[in-house]
């Protein structure tokens, strides 16, 4: 395993993370705990949950897991979707924020949070209020760093001004949607994030598993696999521009003595402006995957005729 630097902070990461939105929702306590004591025995050691997943059990199960050997471990959490239907049970307040850490930190057995991510942008909530609330924890002990998910450019960048002049603790990361079939930022997010030093943390890398070719053109989702459950999301994945594209990959890949899903992985970690790739797994076989995917050096040939098919 390699280790990388979050964002422009000091902190070493792996370069694959552990994603666990799967935990309390596909995965029960146990299987969750094997998957995580798996990742962390092959070198893994940045978990990334949030309050939402599984409505607070995905950080359940990792405070669980972790407890006994929390200083080997960088937890990632996120706040700021609704954990309830009340108004203010959601979202970037100092209210609700002080109220959201407390929970996590209780979820995850953990007097710190290695990072703490605002889940949404919250356009109701002065972004003043929400880094000077986000400060005051890590002035506390808290919080060790603070980073953002799903902000647009503009977003991230008001963030940082905001942040910069009032001498507040500033994002070193942000995590937005990435992979081989959704280049989006490379328009206006990563541009941003290299001016200002941000580490980007892509999820969803496989797309939903799409990109481990686990689907096939005009048969029906295999059971289990996330997509069988979601139509919406199948309409927008299961298209027939998305399997050309999957067809070149996967012959790119196989050419060189590897599969689809490595080269998903691969790809994203030949981009040195990633700090680490946050993938999902239900068992212990698919974290080796994941990992083994990231001994893929691409080369600078390699890297230029993946862009060109993608």
């Amino acid at each position: 395993m390699e280790y990388r630097r979050l964002g422009s902070s000091g902190l070493k990461v792996s370069e694959v993370g552990l994603g666990s939105n799967n935990f309390g929702w596909r995965l029960d306590e146990q299987s969750s705990i094997r998957v995580i004591e798996h990742a962390l025995d092959v070198g893994i050691n940045f978990i990334d949950t949030a309050d939402v997943y599984g409505r607070g059990q995905s950080e359940e199960f990792i405070g669980k897991a972790v407890k006994s050997k929390r200083a080997q471990v960088l937890l990632a959490t996120k706040f700021g979707n609704p954990m309830g239907a009340g108004p203010n049970e959601r979202g970037g307040s100092r209210h609700y924020i002080m109220q959201a850490v407390e929970a996590s930190l209780k979820r995850l057995q953990t007097d710190y949070i290695d990072l703490y991510q605002m889940h949404i942008w919250d356009s109701t909530t002065p972004i003043e209020e929400t880094l000077r609330a986000l400060d005051d924890l890590v002035r506390a002990g808290k919080v060790r760093y603070i980073g953002c998910s799903n902000y647009a450019a503009w977003q991230l960048c008001e963030a940082l001004w905001t942040s910069d002049v009032n001498n507040l603790e500033s994002f070193v990361t942000v995590q937005p949607q990435y992979n081989l079939l959704n280049r989006s930022i490379e328009q206006e997010l990563v541009p941003c994030c290299q001016a200002y030093g941000v580490g980007v943390i892509p999820f969803s890398p496989l797309a939903s598993g799409f990109l481990t070719g686990k689907y096939r053109r005009g048969q029906e989702a295999p059971a289990g696999t996330r997509l069988a459950s979601n139509p919406m999301m199948q309409s927008r994945v299961l298209t027939d521009r998305n399997f050309d594209q999957l067809a070149k990959l996967e012959a790119f890949a196989v050419q060189r003595g590897h599969g689809m899903g490595e080269l998903a992985i691969a790809w994203l970690l030949s981009h040195p402006w990633l700090s680490t790739v946050i993938a999902g797994a239900t068992n212990a076989e698919q974290v080796s995957a994941n990992v083994a995917a990231g001994e893929w050096k691409l080369t600078a040939e390699e890297a230029a005729a993946v862009n060109q098919i993608a």
